[in-house]
């Protein structure tokens, strides 16, 4: 038995130099132009014409290595490309369940009963097999003098031998650095930010932390996945590989380094996040040959077993109709996974297709705004309004922090009406009364479909800090059964449902009036929150 908890240069470049062959010079002076522009994003500036010809230009999604099989329905849908980069898992929608409100992910987490288990299983009187791994971000978890930290305690002291508590600390926040920098300030540094729950073969993916607000009356999103024992295979050993990277907390609170690992901020950086790529990076390319490997076995066989010999020997799964792709992002360690993902799926959405992507802390990277103004499809994004912002009546610097939200929603709004886009690019506002908003991922609808084919589900916000400075994971759903389907529907319009459409008149409201202090710091501290 196993309990397991991990929770809290662009690539569109890269593609475009890789048009040009044969002038590495050209491709080395945009590659430092397109550095540059990185850099200094924060610019106003009206984007080329040439962006719009972004889809045009843009090269085929990465091909599959296999081509599919007749046979075979792991390989009949489009997005099939991913599993060039990581592992796919086929299981029956019938496993997978999507949540829709903090009361159900609340029922659904009860684990009032993870003591008593405990210490059921040590007075049993066969050893028992029961673990507990909980995997913290170190800055977050060690905050105050009541915090995560103080809170496992007990449980570690009394069960050390089936307790791991890993504590992740960024090689960035180190030396004079991290001397200075208060708390709460110090994760905007780089924070362990994977938000994953495992029990035994079920896992659950979202945004989701596991404080009050969010069982209550922080609107988030969430999905389970049922006796998914591969998949929760795969997130048990990525808990594992980044707490191996990890502090771990020892019983009188002090904290130490796994065994024969650099430290994380005291030790050499570079051979720190090499080690941590590779640690990684095994898990990930692992799980990728095992299910390439049982494709094969299952679907390739040279004698192909009927449904009545698969029944025979016990096998009584369903043939697969949806498929799961699990999607890290790791910029430290240079694992960037799901920007390339995410960004390869903006650029490929036809013209007619439909996306709906939703974030509560609105602050598109460049890269991801340039591919929404620049490329074909429809684009609904829902964003906190500033009453339902996480930040909104903090005290200090950081009750700003909605305002400094709102002047970057008018920038891009005015984009998109400088460029014309207004009927193609929506933005939306959610607001309910009492809540705060946290929602993040994406849907997608192909050009004729009214219901999503893909969504991306987990702990992404799709802005900086979630591409460059901390630890993410998500997975894409693709799913050809409609009640599925269907499920993702009424998630994306229950959300939806709850919002108003952002128009000039929006920005005349007294609550969307942005001091000037604001508007001038904003560009110089967007990249941190």
């Amino acid at each position: 038995a196993r309990v397991m908890a991990a929770a809290a240069g662009p690539v569109f470049w890269r593609r475009l130099l890789g048009l040009l062959p044969g002038r590495p010079g050209l491709a080395a002076l945009l590659g430092r132009l397109s550095d540059r522009l990185g850099r200094n994003q924060d610019r106003r500036r009206r984007r080329s014409p040439w962006l719009l010809l972004a889809p045009l230009l843009s090269p085929a999604v990465p091909q599959v290595t296999s081509p599919p099989c007749c046979l075979c329905p792991e390989g009949v849908h489009r997005f099939q490309w991913i599993r060039n980069l990581v592992p796919e898992f086929g299981v029956s929608s019938s496993h997978v369940r999507v949540l829709s409100s903090p009361a159900e992910f609340f029922e659904l987490m009860k684990v009032d009963c993870l003591e008593s288990a405990l210490e059921k299983s040590v007075q049993a009187k066969f050893p028992s097999d029961l673990k507990v791994s909980i995997l913290l971000d170190f800055t977050r978890g060690s905050r105050g003098r009541k915090n995560s930290r103080t809170m496992l305690l007990p449980l570690l002291q009394r069960f050390p031998e089936q307790v791991r508590v890993s504590l992740f600390h960024t090689p960035n926040l180190r030396g004079l650095l991290r001397l200075l920098i208060p708390e709460r300030l110090n994760e905007t540094i780089g924070l362990q930010h994977i938000k994953v729950y495992l029990f035994d073969n079920s896992v659950i993916l979202s945004g989701a932390n596991l404080s009050d607000s969010y069982f209550t009356n922080r609107q988030d999103r969430y999905v389970f996945l049922q006796d998914c024992a591969e998949i929760a295979d795969f997130f048990t050993e990525l808990v594992d590989a980044v707490g191996d990277v990890s502090l771990q907390l020892q019983g009188d609170d002090t904290v130490q380094v796994v065994d024969g690992m650099v430290h994380p901020y005291k030790g050499d950086r570079a051979a720190y996040c090499k080690a941590a790529n590779k640690r990684v990076m095994d898990v990930i390319n692992s799980a990728r040959t095992r299910q390439q490997m049982l494709h094969a076995q299952t679907f390739h066989s040279d004698s192909l077993l009927t449904q009545e010999d698969t029944a025979a020997a016990g096998d009584q799964r369903p043939a697969p109709d949806t498929w799961i792709y699990p999607l890290i992002q790791m910029n430290t360690f240079e694992i960037q996974i799901d920007e390339i993902v995410t960004e390869t799926l903006l650029t490929e959405a036809e013209r007619g297709a439909k996306v709906y992507l939703t974030t509560g802390y609105f602050n598109l990277t460049q890269a991801y705004m340039d591919l929404v103004l620049g490329t074909r499809a429809e684009y609904q994004i829902l964003l906190a309004s500033p009453e339902v912002n996480g930040f909104f009546g903090a005290k200090g610097v950081a009750g700003a922090i909605p305002a400094a939200y709102v002047h970057i929603e008018r920038q891009f709004y005015s984009e998109v009406c400088s460029l014309g886009q207004q009927e193609r690019v929506q933005l939306q506002e959610y607001w309910r009364r009492g809540w705060t908003f946290h929602a993040k991922g994406l849907w997608l609808y192909l050009a004729g479909s009214s219901l999503p084919c893909l969504t991306l589900i987990g702990s992404p916000n799709f802005g900086y800090r979630s591409v460059h400075r901390d630890l993410e994971a998500q997975i894409a759903i693709v799913t050809e059964n409609r009640a599925l389907q269907q499920q993702l529907h009424q998630e994306q319009e229950q959300l939806y449902l709850r919002s108003g459409v952002v128009s000039s008149a929006t920005f005349e409201e007294p609550s969307r009036q942005v001091k000037l202090w604001v508007k001038i710091v904003t560009p110089l501290i967007k990249n941190f929150f």
